[in-house]
């Protein structure tokens, strides 16, 4: 009877030089292009409403890359995407590691994009 060789399992602590995770992201992959495409719309209709003050807001050019990205990936749920954001790499490297929660985007969706979503899908 043979030996029998496994790989070794990898190990859960941390290492002196973390690997890049998002070096793993293609350089054609889909995410690259929504990212690229989101960059160059013009979004000043929606920043405009935006008054001021009070806490930071999450930046509106990020949760519509977000949002594209999630479409294309056929995620319609503001919780799956919020989900998708903690736990997806493309997710992350779209969103610069920022975690909005599910209500956050269902507002972003239903009150900030609301009649502006159409126009920039076809931009």
């Amino acid at each position: 009877m043979a030996n029998i060789l496994f790989k070794a399992l990898p190990s859960n602590s941390p290492s002196l030089f973390p690997e890049d995770i998002f070096a793993k992201i293609p350089e054609n992959h889909p995410v690259r292009l929504v990212n690229e495409v989101v960059d160059k719309l013009n979004i000043e209709h929606i920043i405009g409403q935006y008054k001021g003050g009070g806490t930071s807001s999450f930046h509106p050019r990020m949760l519509v890359k977000v949002l594209f990205y999630a479409y294309l990936s056929n995620i319609y749920s503001c919780r799956r995407i919020e989900k998708a954001l903690q736990e997806n790499i493309y997710f992350m490297w779209l969103s610069g590691h920022s975690t909005p929660d599910y209500r956050t985007i269902n507002y972003f969706r239903g009150k900030r994009l609301k009649g502006h979503i159409q126009s920039l899908f076809a931009d």
